[in-house]
């Protein structure tokens, strides 16, 4: 009898333990890759956007600094989807959003920011200067001002003031993608969502990186839908949507259709489902097939793609539809890579 009570109490003690360490192991943070810094970014804008990021982390420098000064380089371009040459809303003014986070939680966003080159810049500044995480329209803009930031011409660049004219003869708004025109037409440096004629719809450079201490932050930066109507803020600036990090466990962005981001909250679903254990390209996958569940037959108008890093230095992306890319730099390699998706 004493041996039976004796190898049923170690049965249970044994049992408990495996248990117990299953939820340790299942919850436990990702060995951390440090020493080995990495920066990944949506589209192909992201290779010189991560070339601009790794002046700092190639030389042992902040993540944060990296993020904030890698998508800078695109918010400079003459572009219709990133800064102030990209596209105006249908009442003709561009308007822009950001937001950045770093490896502590902290975090700061910009909406309906208009005549700010950098928008990116203002968000630090809001998370680094002020009680709040995001501050919008005229706010926005007086802030930036206060912070030094100068206000720029309202003038359209060539390029978009084009594209406005063109839209303006049916004035159709149509968040959705062409799923022939998956490549730029002379709109600058990334491959995003096209309106049904083929013109540049909308599109976003987010950006995540890991630094060589092992810490993770991230930023996301866009000018937003195309002639969108005056006022609307897609996933961009929203921290969980367009850009989330948990240090402890990895990195997300997100691009496409931002309405469609933050019904699903995009980002932090991603982060979440890697900390259950999914590889980065697995928790991508997840998230789209989330929002082609709530969308139906409609996911076939749209594009939404998820970009994450882990811990580990895993990275990985998923689409709705074909076409997108993301830029990866690290030391030990350079490379634009085609992300899968559900609609080949």
């Amino acid at each position: 009898m004493s041996n039976r009570r004796k190898f049923l109490r170690s049965s249970i003690f044994s049992s408990f333990g495996l248990l117990m360490s299953r939820k340790l192991q299942a919850g436990a943070p990702y060995v951390t890759m440090t020493g080995s810094p990495i920066v990944i970014s949506t589209w192909d804008a992201g290779v010189a956007a991560n070339a601009g990021a790794w002046k700092i982390l190639g030389n042992n420098g902040r993540a944060l600094d990296a993020v904030e000064a890698g998508v800078r380089v695109t918010e400079d371009s003459i572009n219709c989807c990133v800064g102030l040459g990209a596209n105006p809303d249908r009442d003709g003014f561009v308007t822009l959003d950001a937001c950045i986070m770093d490896e502590k939680g902290n975090c700061g966003s910009v909406g309906f920011l208009e005549r700010i080159k950098h928008p990116i810049s203002v968000a630090r500044r809001v998370m680094e200067k002020t009680p709040h995480v995001m501050l919008v329209g005229s706010g926005a803009q007086q802030f930036a001002v206060a912070e030094g930031f100068p206000l720029e011409e309202q003038k359209l660049s060539d390029d978009a003031k084009k594209a406005y004219e063109q839209w303006l003869k049916k004035s159709e708004y149509k968040p959705v993608i062409n799923i022939e025109n998956t490549k730029p037409k002379g709109h600058g440096p990334s491959a995003p969502a096209y309106l049904s004629n083929g013109e540049l719809n909308h599109d976003t450079i987010g950006m995540v990186a890991m630094d060589a201490a092992g810490d993770l932050s991230g930023s996301c930066t866009t000018s937003g839908m195309g002639f969108k109507m005056r006022g609307r803020l897609g996933d961009s600036p929203i921290i969980g949507a367009g850009l989330f990090v948990d240090n402890e466990v990895g990195a997300c962005t997100a691009t496409g259709q931002g309405e469609d981001v933050i019904r699903i909250c995009g980002s932090h679903t991603v982060v979440e489902l890697m900390r259950q254990g999914m590889t980065p390209e697995q928790a991508c996958k997840a998230a789209v097939e989330r929002i082609i569940r709530i969308k139906g037959e409609k996911a076939k108008e749209i594009q939404v793609a998820f970009l994450a890093l882990n811990k580990k230095g895993e990275t990985g992306a998923f689409a709705i539809q074909k076409g997108f890319s993301y830029a990866l730099k690290s030391n030990r390699e350079e490379k634009l890579y085609t992300a899968k998706s559900w609609y080949l």
